[in-house]
């Protein structure tokens, strides 16, 4: 999350059924370069990078920054999730003047079809409209990325537009956090 706002960072791990989010340590160092490396994984992201390439860039403890949550489950890292302030410059905005948080996320192959990403994203919701309260994320996804377009539905986004980005339609949606009354907060 690039400039919060008031949000302490890193967060208490969160802890879910299943899994923890967490802040990154040296021991996930493999798998962001195999998350990376990923041809499957960067099918949908602009592709992925040369192995040999990403063992020189990686750095010893990859992705400590403020926004970024490893997906750990039973002490190793499956996937990450992001929450960052999306780039005033694209397509796909709900306010005049940008600024929203953007929820993004990478799971590893093997980790694909077992739920972890909507438990994992949830959980990040969840402490997100807590840290943030009142506060809209967007999801932005290529309309071609079947999983993805499930997982927003599943999460509650709903469509805002489409439009073309990157050689690709892209779907842009908005999750609102709902007070105790069951009412969006925006």
């Amino acid at each position: 999350m690039t400039e919060p706002g008031p949000v302490a960072w890193p967060p208490v791990p969160i802890r879910t059924e299943r899994l923890v989010l967490r802040e990154s340590e040296a021991r996930d160092r493999a798998a962001f370069i195999e998350l990376f490396a990923s041809p499957e994984v960067s099918t949908y992201i602009g592709g992925s990078r040369p192995r040999d390439e990403l063992e020189r860039a990686v750095p010893e403890v990859p992705g400590r920054r403020q926004g970024l949550f490893v997906i750990d489950l039973d002490g190793a890292m499956i996937g990450m999730i992001t929450l960052d302030r999306r780039d005033a410059e694209r397509p796909g905005h709900i306010r005049p003047d940008a600024g929203e948080t953007e929820l993004g996320y990478m799971l590893l192959p093997q980790a694909w079809g077992h739920g972890y990403a909507a438990e994992a994203c949830t959980a990040a919701l969840d402490w997100f409209a807590d840290a943030l309260p009142g506060e809209p994320v967007v999801l932005c996804t290529r309309t071609a990325n079947d999983r993805a377009m499930r997982l927003a539905a599943t999460l509650g986004f709903i469509e805002v537009e489409r439009f073309e980005e990157y050689g690709a339609e892209q779907w842009f949606g908005v999750w609102s956090p709902v007070t105790p009354s069951g009412e969006p907060t925006t």
